[in-house]
């Protein structure tokens, strides 16, 4: 059985453009429908793979945004890099219809399951948000009574992912505790200067360490190890921190 799981999730599947929303400027969601998706959990990803007419093929891995489903569709977050080979054609040049290949899902460490009931940490930067969103969507579909709560750093208002559900979750307090920290321009009457997440934020924006909270943090490497860092000077437990990193793309490294 353990080797059919495995083959299974390294065999290739043919996935299919039904939706595109774009989050951000720079950012596309693509909702794709997987032909025998054997399901997900939350915080997992899937590697995606282009094949030019020439047969040059490059792969990218990217996490699952949307909550685990049995009907076959999930939703991938991509964000633009400029010279980079796979990003630019999913972000502007993809069309409801195309079809992609997918493998997946993929990760068992980085994920949230609907049993955990300790109180949930999620610290994200950028397009790490997305196997977070994941986690939350999954939180709210399962009905799940865990505390959750997020500190979301971004550069500006602009570049947050999701920002109509963020800001809905934010008016719904047992949904989700949202935090933002914007590092480089704030909304009007913001009452913190841009800056980027230090001790006081995690302070006030996570919650005690004396609640033993599972944390996820992700986003580019040197958040991720500041984040890190500044929860264990706080006092959270090192063991119940998981992090993951991400490239400029938003794919996972």
């Amino acid at each position: 059985m353990a080797g059919t799981a495995v083959l299974e999730r390294v065999t290739w599947r043919v996935a299919k453009v039904v939706a595109v929303h774009d989050e951000t400027a720079t950012a596309r969601t693509l909702a794709l429908a997987v032909r025998d998706w054997p399901g997900q959990v939350a915080g997992q990803h899937v590697d995606v793979r282009l094949t030019a007419p020439d047969g040059y093929s490059a792969v990218r891995s990217y996490s699952i945004a949307s909550a685990p489903n049995s009907d076959g569709y999930i939703e991938i977050t991509v964000e633009r890099l400029p010279n980079g080979e796979v990003s630019p054609y999913l972000t502007q040049e993809v069309m409801i219809g195309d079809e992609l290949e997918l493998r997946g899902p993929i990760g068992g460490w980085f994920v949230w399951r609907n049993d955990q009931m300790e109180p949930i940490q999620l610290v994200a930067g950028g397009s790490g948000i997305v196997p977070l969103m994941a986690m939350i969507r999954s939180h709210r579909s399962a009905g799940s009574s865990a505390p959750f709560r997020l500190l979301y750093s971004v550069r500006e208002p602009e570049t947050v992912f999701y920002r109509d559900e963020l800001r809905a979750l934010s008016n719904q307090g047992d949904a989700a505790v949202i935090t933002f920290a914007y590092t480089r321009v704030t909304p009007k009457d913001w009452p913190r200067a841009p800056s980027r997440i230090d001790a006081e934020l995690i302070a006030s924006g996570t919650w005690p360490p004396a609640l033993r909270p599972t944390s996820y943090v992700c986003g580019p490497t040197l958040f991720v190890e500041n984040a890190t860092d500044l929860l264990i000077a706080a006092g959270h437990d090192r063991e119940k921190i998981r992090t993951e990193r991400f490239g400029a793309t938003g794919e996972r490294k």
